[in-house]
């Protein structure tokens, strides 16, 4: 009677143990999903840089956005200059850049050298960096394209903060840029004057249009200002493969740029269908612009903004997600 009672209390455990794990979905194997990350119960992480220009925020946004609301992902935000987000590859604190502007110094570094990072294909989007002026300058003054005028042209662009050469407005320090070099070694009369974000950049922008007040000025494509105002960019020497090789030498103007994703060594090898979601994410510069604009202009959220590009463009992410 009482092996009987045993055997049937046994029988009993045993049902119950496999109903559990059918429900729950278990794996012997433990298997995860993501750096840092369980598997479908667990959580999940990934730590996405953000740098400080508002392109680079609707990118974020949106991929954002479908990690966790596609994939159940939770998304840790990491706001930092250029460089200093790829020292996070080493340090374990960044998993993700998604709009990369070339950077051969900080491949070398953290993908040839150290080995923390790789790329993982270029984002669509393609990057202009050059030298603007508001488009009634150039209606006014039709030969200041040319770079060779600028110098005739110096006194226009004075400032307070030129010390008696023309100002050329510059963004924040840590962009992409050659333009001391550039105006020193193309022998013009012009002092780098730094406003400090991409914010003043375009409210500059916009005061010189409203006001008609020359500027000379550091500006970028994609960016969605462009769907408001017009800015002509300045003719300088053409680039060719090499001509940037020195920042101490350099004379040409900047190159186009395919833009792309780095990721940490790590995450590419344990991120799953995270990284297999960054790895697909290729959109346009009006894709971008469209979601930067309803952030910066219409004062949507971050994630607000990307619900509104996610809900009109399925066609477009719905190739992202892994199957």
């Amino acid at each position: 009677m009482r092996s009987d009672m045993r055997i049937r209390l046994l029988t009993g455990v045993l049902s119950l143990a496999l109903v559990m794990t059918a429900c729950s979905g278990g794996s012997p194997s433990g298997s995860s999903d993501a750096a840092g990350a369980g598997a479908a119960g667990g959580t999940k992480t990934v730590k996405l840089a953000i740098n400080p220009w508002i392109g680079y925020e609707a990118s974020a946004a949106v991929v954002a956005y479908l990690l966790e609301h596609e994939l159940g992902y939770k998304v840790e935000k990491i706001e930092s200059g250029e460089a200093d987000s790829w020292k996070g590859f080493e340090k374990g604190t960044v998993d993700v850049v998604l709009e990369n502007w070339a950077h051969p110094e900080l491949k070398k570094e953290f993908i040839e050298q150290k080995k923390v990072a790789v790329t993982a294909g270029e984002n669509g989007n393609k990057g202009v960096l050059g030298w603007y002026v508001p488009e009634w300058m150039v209606k006014k003054y039709p030969d200041i394209t040319d770079w060779h005028n600028l110098v005739k042209y110096k006194d226009l662009f004075k400032t307070d903060k030129s010390g008696g050469l023309g100002q050329y407005l510059a963004g924040d320090k840590s962009f992409v840029t050659n333009d001391e070099a550039l105006i020193r070694n193309l022998h013009l009369p012009y002092k780098v004057v730094y406003s400090g974000s991409e914010d003043a950049l375009i409210a500059a922008a916009r005061k010189a249009t409203e006001n008609e007040t020359p500027l000379l000025m550091y500006f970028y494509e994609p960016q969605w200002l462009f769907n408001q105002l017009k800015l002509v960019k300045i003719s300088l020497p053409p680039y060719a493969i090499g001509c940037d090789a020195d920042p101490k030498t350099v004379k040409c103007d900047y190159p186009p740029y395919l833009l792309d994703k780095i990721v940490s060594v790590k995450f590419a090898r344990n991120g799953g269908k995270a990284y297999e979601l960054i790895k697909n994410f290729v959109w346009t510069n009006d894709d971008q612009n469209s979601v930067a604009f309803d952030m910066a202009e219409n004062k949507m959220s971050a994630e607000n903004a990307a619900r509104k590009w996610v809900e009109a463009n399925k066609i477009v992410w719905q190739d992202w997600i892994p199957v």
